[in-house]
């Protein structure tokens, strides 16, 4: 599974283009940006107009979006008290969960969440003074039966390297600066791994 995060900031039509060009290399684009409810909603309605699957569209956090829209997947950040009301007045919602610890995931799949993102697993500038998740951490998360998507640092360089176990990538950068070619360059590499 390959999951592209857009970057946190407004987005625009170069957005757009972008995430429709990349869309057949991907599996989900999950937006999560400071943008105000109806500035989304129009967003997501021009990458609708553009073509793009609504069934790949992960909307984070923001329940409007998701009815407006007629979307079917939310993703929540680690343990957000809403995950359990969201359930019960949308079952049909595909739900994820950012995690960043083992107790964290055990939760999720308790809660009964259809994957997780796990991380980060690598050194990434986005967080340039935290230290990666060990590798004695990575491999008691991937012990937890629920699907675990790697997060943090994912690039050409250090996707051989990710420990074996984990569901899929995903990513800021590599989905926003990557081209289609490099992308799917990159998922013969995965495909090859798992």
């Amino acid at each position: 599974m390959f999951i592209a995060i857009t970057p946190y900031q407004d987005l625009s039509k170069s957005h757009i283009k972008h995430y429709c060009e990349i869309e057949g290399v991907i599996d989900y684009l999950l937006i999560r940006v400071p943008m105000n409810t109806e500035e989304l909603i129009q967003w997501v309605h021009e990458l609708l107009k553009n073509e793009f699957p609504k069934d790949k569209i992960i909307i984070h956090s923001d329940i409007k979006v998701i009815i407006r829209c007629d979307l079917s997947a939310i993703h929540f950040r680690e343990n957000d008290r809403s995950i359990r009301e969201i359930q019960t007045r949308y079952p049909n919602l595909q739900v994820s969960m950012s995690t960043h610890c083992k107790d964290a995931i055990a939760n999720a799949k308790y809660l009964g969440i259809d994957f997780v993102l796990f991380g980060h697993v690598f050194e990434t500038p986005s967080k340039p003074k935290q230290k990666p998740r060990a590798k004695t951490e990575v491999e008691e998360a991937l012990q937890i039966d629920i699907p675990i998507i790697a997060i943090g640092g994912i690039n050409q360089h250090t996707l051989p390297s990710l420990p074996n176990g984990f569901s899929g990538i995903a990513g800021i950068s590599i989905f926003n600066q990557y081209s289609k070619h490099k992308l799917m360059n990159m998922k013969e590499v995965w495909d090859g791994h798992v």
